[in-house]
């Protein structure tokens, strides 16, 4: 999960009445709130269109000393919002999430921990029986303590994939399910408690490189569902500009390849054996843009000088700084074989690759069919 606001939303399924009856009939759909929103963004979680949502997850808490910890201490437990007094045990983000649910009782949220940032200390929580045993624990008391209604585990990546910075193993891959078991057993220990019940999710992949270090077959019994990232297949680590989500594979590339796909990596997860009611599709909410791009093509998979300017930070446009100042004066092309739009202005030599209402609609088809 790359760190910008409400990264994507989530799905499994969506129509168009009520969400309180859609949260009845089974379905979902997920936003990851960030904890930096109540910054230079300025969008607090009294912000949240709570009404459109089923689950939330906070992102991100982050793991010190083998354990759970705060990310971000006065965003997360001590910002006073409207209403809120000094001498309140809990104020932030935190407490603004309780009563967003007093609202909206029939909205779940979650703690995420890790991401793209804080993944760095997985592989040494998941090494033994005994730091499983302690951060699971660790866990269990932090989402209680604050109010969660389950834990969303963002592991960027076992094995290989995540930051230069991360330390890895080879034994990522098994230890990750006996992470997760563990997790599992604690939670399901304290929803018996409770006498309620607490969820356990993750973030996996969508690259065939990454999600090969997981194993898809042994997770999914572990899980309530998980949060595919079907997002961010291309970007300024890639030679050539492409499509941020495509919903199917472009073939008329540099190198006549597919190119990844939020269909083809839903596909291996239910090859995989992942029940589709346990299979979330994500989607972005923002789009990826390049500079230096020659009018070949109308910019679709060309060289590139590096990344465009972008909203809060370089190459990362948010999809309403699209609406306002950039459809006006780029052509949106469409791709039919990817079912995506980007955008393109020879005059700049900036390509953009984003979602829009009509390629979300089409998401969304392929998600309930």
């Amino acid at each position: 999960m790359r760190s910008f606001l409400l990264t994507a939303i989530v799905l499994f399924t969506l129509s168009a009445p009520g969400m309180q009856a859609e949260a009845q009939e089974g379905r979902r759909i997920v936003a990851y709130y960030t904890a930096w929103s109540i910054y230079a963004r300025n969008y607090f979680v009294t912000d949240i269109q709570a009404q459109k949502l089923t689950h939330i997850n906070y992102a991100f808490a982050n793991i010190a000393n083998g354990e759970i910890a705060l990310g971000d201490r006065w965003a997360d437990i001590e910002k006073p919002y409207p209403g809120d007094s000094w001498d309140d045990p809990l104020r932030g983000n935190f407490n603004a999430l309780l009563t967003l649910k007093e609202r909206h009782p029939h909205v779940k949220t979650l703690i995420s921990v890790g991401g793209w940032t804080w993944s760095g200390r997985f592989s040494d929580v998941a090494v033994s029986e005994d730091s499983r045993s302690r951060f699971s624990a660790s866990c269990v008391d932090f989402m209680t303590r604050y109010g969660f209604d389950g834990v969303d585990i963002d592991w960027e990546y076992p094995v290989s994939g995540g930051l230069a910075s991360n330390r890895t193993r080879e034994e990522d891959r098994e230890n990750f399910t006996l992470l997760l078991a563990e997790l599992r057993r604690q939670i399901d220990a304290r929803g018996v408690a409770d006498k309620r019940t607490y969820l356990l999710t993750i973030a996996a992949p969508a690259g065939s490189g990454t999600y090969a270090n997981i194993e898809i077959n042994r997770i999914h019994p572990l899980l309530d569902w998980i949060n595919l990232m079907s997002y961010d297949f291309n970007g300024g680590w890639s030679d050539r500009t492409g499509f941020n989500a495509g919903l199917f594979a472009a073939s008329e590339n540099e190198d006549k390849l597919p190119g990844p796909n939020a269909a083809d990596a839903l596909q291996a997860y239910l090859t995989a054996g992942v029940p589709p009611v346990k299979l979330q599709m994500g989607v972005p909410f923002y789009g990826r843009g390049w500079r230096g791009v020659a009018n070949v093509n109308n910019g679709l998979h060309q060289a590139h000088r590096g990344v465009s300017s972008g909203t809060w930070e370089n190459g990362v446009l948010d999809y309403s700084d699209l609406v306002d100042n950039y459809l006006p004066t780029y052509t949106r092309h469409w791709h039919e074989e990817a079912k995506v739009p980007w955008l393109y202005n020879p005059d700049t030599g900036i390509m953009i690759s984003y979602d829009d209402p009509e390629s979300l609609a089409l998401k969304v088809n392929y998600v309930n069919e």
